[in-house]
């Protein structure tokens, strides 16, 4: 392919490592000839002529958008207002692991349910060993005062949910009574039973596609349900797209103080068909714990 040339608030990027997400294979599968990948960290080689907040030699993390060319290549394009700085206390694998959850995590918490340091109350994590859930958890201890509870079906995944600040994990088939939030990567055929456990004026947040979803029994309750997809500002350039920028930033302090750590738990190289094809297979097996990244080899 063409070396991309930047538009006027664009970083082109050469890029060191990527991580592999569900929304890949969903891609993927969608066919036709497309440029995957949708998380990256890379050094900054260029910028367009009205970037103001990077310049050549940053090292940077981000999801980019799923509307423009994906990460899978060795120079990439991406608007400047959803790129945070690198964490300086991780190599760009570790970073690479990140964006996508993070900033999925974050505006869960943060913008669907409006939650700030000072809240309480009970949230239920669903797939706590995923790659959202693992930064849903880590943020909300980080920064709230709510008591987390994770789901989890294998002895690993509860370690590793617990590992990461959970104060509980139960199993999926054995949900809690009494719980203020939900966040949810797979809802299909769970409303009834969301409703039961969640208390009135409880709230769950879903990143899934289910069909045919029926919401009627929550009304009960008055139960909000909402939907979180992190390319929504990217996609629609909406005015405030820059938190996306100003977040990942928040988060890589987080992380250098030692309050987050990076969900990278597999590490591929080098970043070529053959390692990509291997972790879409990981990811769509559906067992992964952590995140699964291809880079470049260490040196």
């Amino acid at each position: 392919m063409p070396i991309p040339a930047p538009g006027p608030r664009d970083l082109q990027v050469r890029v060191r490592a990527v991580s592999v997400n569900p929304v890949d294979h969903k891609v993927r599968r969608g066919g036709g000839d497309k440029v995957l990948g949708w998380d990256a960290a890379g050094e900054v080689v260029a910028v367009g002529s009205e970037v103001s907040l990077f310049t050549p030699g940053d090292e940077v993390y981000y999801a980019g958008s799923i509307d423009r060319p994906g990460t899978n290549s060795r120079l990439h394009l991406v608007d400047e207002r959803i790129v945070g700085r690198k964490p300086r206390s991780l190599d760009f694998a570790g970073a690479a692991a990140l964006p996508l959850t993070t900033i999925t995590a974050w505006e869960t918490l943060f913008d669907r349910f409006r939650l700030d340091a000072g809240s309480t109350g009970t949230l239920l994590v669903l797939g706590a060993a995923g790659g959202v859930g693992s930064m849903v958890i880590q943020l909300a201890r980080a920064l709230t005062g709510l008591t987390v509870i994770g789901s989890a079906s294998r002895d690993e995944s509860r370690k590793w949910a617990l590992d990461l600040g959970a104060h509980d994990v139960v199993d999926h088939h054995d949900l809690p009574e009494g719980v203020d939030y939900i966040f949810s990567p797979s809802t299909a055929g769970r409303i009834e039973r969301f409703a039961e456990i969640l208390r009135p004026g409880g709230a769950i947040t879903a990143i899934d596609e289910p069909e045919g979803l029926d919401l009627l029994p929550l009304k009960a309750k008055s139960i909000s349900f909402h939907w979180e997809l992190m390319f929504t500002r990217p996609l629609f350039q909406t005015p405030d797209m820059i938190v996306q920028h100003d977040l990942l930033d928040r988060v890589a302090d987080l992380v250098d103080a030692g309050a987050i750590r990076s969900t990278l738990t597999t590490r591929l190289s080098p970043i070529n068909a053959a390692t990509i094809t291997r972790a879409h297979e990981m990811v769509e097996g559906g067992h992964m714990v952590g995140k699964v990244v291809v880079a470049e080899p260490l040196e």
